[in-house]
């Protein structure tokens, strides 16, 4: 036992080989929690990165300063594209999103801040930090956009599921390594005596033997006579354990998606049911994003007066349905005389036009009552 014990004290490779993942810790297993997060966070700022953020006054698109920030470019660092993709990964995976406008109107999202709050007067945000960047001056509620994605208890369930997760991932990790595990058994012969130069050479012979075997695809050791090497087992297990991890990482990713609201077969990419996915996707997870942020839009970047004399911000191009693929139902909501030709246009997210004719509502004979066709033999 001695001289064993003498090896497994000696060899560093073995340690290392010990050590690796069969003392590793839970927490240490958090790029688990990070794959299901990126993975779906940024499924839906990918399409919120979409979105088209309208200015409208008296029914008109205005081009102004705010639509060129929301839309082009909201600072000198970033596209809208980027700045919206962020918004949402802050609002999602820190359950809160705060925007600073500076003296220089670019718009950030702040990596830290303090809000105070108070009962009876507007929350005031301090110490916001932005990159390295601390403000000295503090910010009204009134003067940022705030927004909360959902309650504390969402987290919490999250980071209790994440770590049962982990926690079976591990043990997963540490079992194919065991099945995949190559083990051998090194004969000396005890008659020899060892002293502490013998066991210094026989031990440097171990591990170049064992090197050899570890890099080597092809790995030729003479035989010493007194020392036999036995493989106890080849590491020749099939790939059951790698399909069961893969499996459970699918696992953690459509939970995470079901808390999101969003299918999984979008999330992994299966189209055979895409048509109906997106549907869903829309309504139960897109459709009360944009309303939030646009909710905030209206309420920070109006005052009430503009808002109840028709001014509004409208988020488009992420939740309409497409127009040309809906052709024919475009088509019977004309003719029937339900809608006028610019109401559907604004259905289907394209902009109202200033022509008179496209306000006016249509009927084809088709929906007309009987009584009411002209033409015809009376009698």
């Amino acid at each position: 036992m001695g001289f064993i014990d003498s090896v497994l004290k000696r060899n560093s490779e073995l340690e290392w080989l010990f050590d690796l993942d069969l003392t590793e810790e839970t927490s240490q297993r958090a790029y688990l929690k990070k794959i299901a997060l990126e993975t779906c966070i940024n499924f839906i700022g990918r399409t919120i990165s979409q979105s088209d953020f309208r200015f409208m006054k008296n029914g008109k698109r205005q081009l102004d300063d705010w639509h060129y920030l929301l839309n082009v470019r909201p600072n000198t660092d970033q596209s809208a594209a980027d700045f919206w993709q962020k918004f949402v990964y802050e609002l999602i995976n820190e359950n809160e999103v705060l925007v600073v406008l500076t003296d220089n109107n670019d718009l950030l999202i702040a990596d830290d801040f303090t809000r105070n709050e108070y009962a009876v007067y507007p929350d005031i945000f301090t110490e916001v930090v932005v990159k390295d960047y601390t403000f000295k001056r503090s910010f009204k509620m009134d003067e940022v956009i705030y927004l909360t994605y959902n309650s504390e208890k969402l987290s919490k369930f999250m980071e209790g599921m994440f770590d049962d997760y982990a926690s079976l991932y591990n043990r997963m990790i540490e079992t194919m390594m065991l099945s995949n595990q190559v083990r051998g058994i090194v004969e000396v012969d005890s008659t020899q005596s060892l002293d502490k130069e013998k066991t210094s050479k026989l031990q440097k012979f171990i591990d170049d033997l064992y090197n050899s075997f570890r890099k080597n695809v092809v790995a030729l050791v003479p035989k010493l006579k007194g020392f036999n090497y036995t493989e106890v087992s080849k590491g020749d297990a099939n790939g059951k354990s790698i399909d069961e991890i893969i499996k459970l990482k699918k696992s953690l990713i459509d939970d995470v998606a079901d808390i999101l609201g969003i299918p999984k077969a979008l999330v992994h990419g299966d189209l055979s049911d895409y048509e109906t996915s997106i549907k869903a996707y829309v309504k139960f997870c897109i459709g009360p994003l944009v309303k939030k942020i646009s909710d905030e839009l209206n309420t920070k970047l109006l005052d009430k007066k503009d808002y109840l004399n028709g001014s509004r911000i409208d988020v488009k191009g992420v939740t309409e349905k497409d127009l040309i693929e809906n052709a024919e139902a475009v088509d019977k909501l004309v003719a029937s005389g339900a809608f006028t030709r610019n109401e559907v246009r604004e259905l289907f997210g394209a902009e109202h036009s200033d022509d008179p004719e496209l306000d006016k509502f249509v009927i084809t004979k088709n929906y007309q009552s009987a009584g009411s066709v002209e033409g015809g033999d009376n009698g």
